[in-house]
């Protein structure tokens, strides 16, 4: 089981950092991807900041997790995906949906589904198990 949870958020992490990456090369372009379109300069450094910020952190913690077998280090994309999840539920409710609006809060379910399931799976770190401060 740990080997297909392992190859999951593997997976999902690779996925999350192509797209952190054209955030980061090419923001105009990602952000057309997600309904984004950013208002001069300033909103292209929003995009290539906060967007690049949001997706490496998520796919940096997520393999860091997995191949650390450490459950503790999920909470990190765990609360990203499921605070993104919440958000996009709430714009639904408040704002009406748009074509496709379950796409994106079906990958966040995913994301939060399968990490919360990991991190319950795997160890976490203790400090005085290790001796490390």
């Amino acid at each position: 089981m740990r080997l297909i949870l392992t190859f999951l958020i593997v997976a999902a992490a690779i996925i999350d950092l192509v797209i952190g990456i054209g955030f980061f090369l090419n923001p105009v372009s990602a952000g057309s991807d997600f309904g984004l379109v950013p208002a001069g300069e300033q909103g292209r450094a929003v995009l290539r900041a906060d967007m690049t910020a949001f997706f490496i952190t998520a796919a940096i913690f997520m393999v860091w997790g997995a191949w650390k077998r450490r459950g503790d280090l999920l909470l990190m994309p765990i609360a990203l995906f499921g605070v993104a999840f919440i958000g996009r539920g709430l714009s639904a409710v408040v704002d009406g949906t748009y074509d496709g609006w379950w796409l994106p809060m079906l990958v966040e379910a995913a994301h939060v589904i399968v990490l919360a399931y990991a991190r319950l799976a795997l160890p976490h770190h203790r400090v005085e198990e290790t001796g490390e401060a």
